[in-house]
């Protein structure tokens, strides 16, 4: 009876300490299971990352930039094998930005293969540089397109006054904000529709040129190369004008979290997404070219435009209103994939920490989308950014350049790292020192002092790293701390691992 005793009184203190083992690991179990609640559902498939990358690169730069590739390299020939050239640099640049995307399935673009290969610093310049300057004027620069365009025909022929156009393409920014703000699959929807829109437009322009050339009206591609002016300075300002054109080529690295499978649909979306692209980039241009000279070309205010008119009359008003639908959804992927740059950033403390925090209604970065917004906003208060957007791409050619670098040396730092993709290493050397190319040739050949400005300004984020990220000054968090919590009562967001009672 004794050793019966025993034994059933150690079977209740047995019990007893695995309740308590329960209950000591419920809050840590409950935090998990809210960790994952808070956490971005994967909702993009493939077919929404295609539309992604299409949707994004295809907005207002094919109806902008072929005037200004023609105008640096002077004649049809070079203009159609720049444009291709530039596909071709990125579908490079994207398969490279796979193989890390799926090496390192974080969202944030290059900020976290950045911070991988080479610390937080390069990241930081990074980041300070989108968040500031790349991604907000970008996006401020594809509204204001899209203003253009939406307000023109309510002003025949004259300009529409620049009041309207700066209230117009802020709405769109407010609208497109709010939208990617409450849901996750009502932004990816809308760019679909915005995407199969655009594509009928593009679609429409092809045709019509291919119906052109099969009428005989290739007399504007004879002596294609006559006339041309071809120098190194002279072809990266080209290559500028037509990357701007396909800029977005890596907008999936930065919702890599959200990809359903995403060591498939990435590369996937990335073969199939930019070589379409290119496609419709060439014949478009050729299509342009079947109907105006070099001459009309450069002449015409805006091409896709006198195209219509020469072509669709009178059906000539459906190009305005697709090249809105084409320009919002280029606007609405853009504010789509750099909120969750602004998100990740504020993950790793390099901004507020407010904006890493997520909705608890929409499982959506909120604040990170607001904060991108507003930015926005700002940049199309003043008069005149064009300067700026004129040397865009010397900025973000200095970072895919770094990151395509941070690839090569990863290569030989972490090779512990599973590689689903693995590109040859010749593409990430060859695309490395094309951009070191690209960012240099402007400089040596036609310096000027927007490109020191350009450079000083991403140099002056190392101030703001010593001073707020290394040193963290107490005043700082101070002041930090009571604006996080009005926000973060006012936005309903926590972050990630925040237990809700």
């Amino acid at each position: 009876m004794g050793e019966e005793s025993l034994r059933r009184r150690k079977g209740e203190d047995k019990g007893r300490e695995d309740r308590q083992s329960i209950q000591s690991h419920e809050p840590q179990t409950m935090n998990l299971q809210k960790q994952a609640n808070l956490s971005f559902p994967a909702l993009v498939g493939l077919i929404s990352g295609i539309c992604m990358i299409v949707g994004t690169i295809i907005g207002s730069g094919i109806f902008v930039s072929p005037k200004s590739v023609l105008a640096n390299v002077g004649a049809v020939g070079p203009c159609l094998i720049i444009w291709a050239a530039c596909g071709v640099l990125a579908t490079l640049g994207a398969l490279c930005f796979a193989e890390l995307g799926t090496m390192i399935t974080k969202s944030g673009g290059e900020y976290p293969y950045l911070m991988e290969a080479f610390g937080p610093i390069p990241a930081f310049l990074f980041s300070w540089t989108s968040l500031l300057v790349t991604k907000p004027s970008s996006f401020a620069i594809i509204c204001l397109s899209f203003a253009e365009y939406a307000s023109a025909p309510f002003y025949p022929g004259c300009d529409p006054p620049q009041v309207v156009i700066k209230c117009l393409a802020a709405a769109a920014i407010v609208v497109i904000t709010i939208v990617n703000s409450l849901s996750v699959k009502m932004g990816s929807y809308l760019q679909n529709f915005l995407t199969a829109a655009k594509m009928i437009i593009v679609t429409i322009i092809i045709v019509s040129g291919i119906v052109l050339l099969a009428q005989g009206k290739t007399e504007n591609f004879k002596d294609s190369f006559k006339d041309s002016k071809i120098s190194i300075g002279s072809i990266s300002l080209a290559f500028y004008n037509g990357l701007w054109a396909y800029d977005g080529w890596n907008q999936l690295n930065y919702i890599t979290e959200e990809l359903k499978n995403p060591y498939r649909n990435l590369p996937l979306s990335i073969i199939i997404g930019i070589p379409l692209v290119t496609v419709c980039y060439i014949l478009i241009n050729v299509s342009y070219f079947t109907v105006m000279t070099s001459t009309e070309l450069l002449q015409s205010p805006a091409v896709a435009v006198t195209f219509g008119d020469r072509v669709l009359y009178p059906a000539a008003w459906i190009v305005p209103l697709f090249v809105v639908c084409s320009t919002l959804g280029s606007a609405n992927g853009t504010c789509f994939t750099a909120g969750r740059l602004v998100y990740v950033a504020g993950r790793e403390g390099h901004m507020l920490k407010v904006l890493s925090y997520i909705s608890v209604k929409y499982l959506t970065p909120a604040p990170a989308l607001i904060f991108y917004g507003a930015i926005a906003i700002l940049y199309i208060i003043p008069g005149d950014i064009n300067t700026l957007i004129n040397y865009f791409s010397f900025a973000v050619w200095i970072f895919y350049g770094l990151t395509v670098l941070a690839l090569i040396v990863m290569r030989f730092t972490r090779k512990e790292f599973r590689r689903p993709i693995r590109v040859p290493i010749a593409i990430p050397v060859v695309v490395t020192l094309i951009a070191i190319v690209l960012v240099l040739a402007p400089i040596i050949t036609a310096p000027e002092l927007a490109y020191l400005y350009c450079a000083l300004f991403i140099l002056s984020g190392l101030i703001v790293y010593a001073l707020f990220v290394h040193l963290k000054f107490s005043w700082a968090q101070k002041i930090s701390k009571p604006i996080t919590m009005y926000l973060q009562m006012f936005l309903e967001v926590v972050p990630e691992e925040e237990v809700i009672q």
